[in-house]
């Protein structure tokens, strides 16, 4: 007999305030929290911008006792995550903290996730890191509250309950995926990210179309074995509540990427860039995303020698904006037969207002994305990153462990399958 398919989908989201000045009234957000003491986490990038100091100001001003941990890494890592709990228990020695506030882009407010959930439930980090990479263990004790400032329009980090880093000695990069991981508030300013060079903007402006289009073309909610109250899980598939802002996120989009790579002082470009963000993460912190994620996380982990412009590291490291972009038209071309009309719906929204053209209905959303990634010129195939024909065996193993992502995908995905993704996406598009 088959199982019953489900009837029930989930939705939740990070309450948000939105706009220019949001960032000054933390303190008062944080004290209505009932915040007394918290821990400022952010990255020496940010921090040398002193946005960090103004938070921190305005918690004082509150009466909010804080302290700052300025060490993040970009792209987290299971030793960077660790180290910086072991700096958040090192900073509480004259109290415990019962908040924290993450001042950065996705790998911040990830970070902050992680930390806040290790010094809040103990264990190893490995405990909690999804299976079957790690344990998949839910949280011991609640996480306590975190408020989410992020500095870069791309992550979606601020409404998600899910937190992405790699794992060193296994190269492979996963990540920690619960309800309560999600921030407790997002503030959500504008403003801060009018100094971004160019290529960061477009590397984490990729993250959004990822998430708003791997959302999109999900695997229905209905289309899943029924749960039960305690075994729902925080990845519902595709909903129609996910769907409205996914499509709100790519309009968004298509309106004012490109000009927010390009004039990154237009503030009205960087504000709606900012809300597609925030969008796209209320749409997969609950639908979930798919194959150019999977395909991403194993591109990021085995990096050679690639060392991208704009990035403050001199260490190789695919950007996440960009590694899961690499192989987003050759996915969406493999998913198209499951739904052409929401595959054809996606790629007229993103393609709103530019000339795009493509040789048959299956190629359309493909087309967009290549046009946009060539207008915000950022890498469009896994050759300019470092990859070539001998690295797919190795790629195709990262990607398949990434069940969790795989099994929101609209249809089976074989490692012949994911092969085929990762050969079609070696050159250039």
């Amino acid at each position: 007999m088959t199982a019953p398919g489900e009837t029930v989908f989930t939705w939740s989201a990070a309450p948000l305030k939105f706009g220019p000045g949001a960032v000054d009234e933390i303190g008062h957000d944080a004290a209505r929290l009932g915040l007394r003491r918290v821990l400022v986490l952010t990255d020496p990038r940010v921090a040398a911008t002193g946005l960090p100091d103004r938070v921190c100001a305005a918690l004082a001003a509150a009466g909010v006792g804080h302290a700052m941990y300025d060490r993040v890494q970009c792209e987290p890592t299971d030793a960077s995550v660790r180290a910086a709990a072991r700096a958040a228990a090192e900073l509480a020695a004259e109290g415990a903290w019962d908040g924290f506030v993450a001042v950065g882009g996705g790998s911040v407010i990830d970070t902050a996730k992680a930390v806040n959930l290790l010094v809040t439930s103990g264990g190893d980090l490995m405990d909690y890191v999804n299976a079957p990479v790690g344990a998949g263990r839910p949280p011991v004790h609640p996480p306590r509250p975190l408020i989410a400032v992020p500095t870069t329009a791309g992550t979606g980090s601020e409404s998600t309950p899910v937190c992405v880093l790699d794992i060193l000695g296994l190269r492979v990069k996963t990540g920690i995926s619960h309800p309560s991981l999600r921030p407790a508030l997002a503030v959500v300013d504008p403003t801060v990210t009018l100094s971004l060079p160019p290529e960061v903007t477009a590397s984490a402006g990729m993250d959004i179309v990822c998430h708003a289009l791997e959302s999109y073309t999900a695997r229905p909610y209905t289309a899943f074995a029924r749960h039960t109250a305690t075994t729902r899980v925080a990845y519902n598939g595709s909903n129609p509540v996910s769907d409205t802002w996914a499509e709100r996120a790519l309009a968004l989009v298509a309106r004012s990427f490109r000009r927010a790579v390009h004039a990154g002082d237009d503030i009205t470009a960087r504000s709606d860039m900012m809300l597609a963000a925030t969008f796209a993460g209320m749409g997969f912190g609950n639908a979930g995303v798919h194959i150019p994620h999977a395909c991403g996380y194993p591109i990021a982990g085995l990096v050679r020698d690639y060392r991208p412009a704009g990035y403050p590291t001199d260490e190789p490291m695919v950007p996440h904006g960009q590694s899961v972009s690499l192989t987003a038209p050759a996915a969406f071309r493999f998913t198209f037969p499951t739904d052409p009309a929401r595959h054809l719906r996606a790629a007229a929204l993103l393609g709103e207002g530019h000339a795009v053209t493509a040789a048959s209905p299956i190629d359309q959303l493909p087309a967009a994305l290549i046009a946009l990634m060539r207008d915000i010129a950022i890498p469009a195939g896994l050759g300019p990153v470092g990859y070539g024909e001998s690295d797919i065996a190795d790629l195709v193993s990262g990607a398949l462990v990434q069940q969790r992502l795989l099994a929101i995908a609209p249809a089976a995905v074989t490692g012949d399958d994911l092969a085929g993704i990762f050969r079609a996406s070696i050159e250039n598009w």
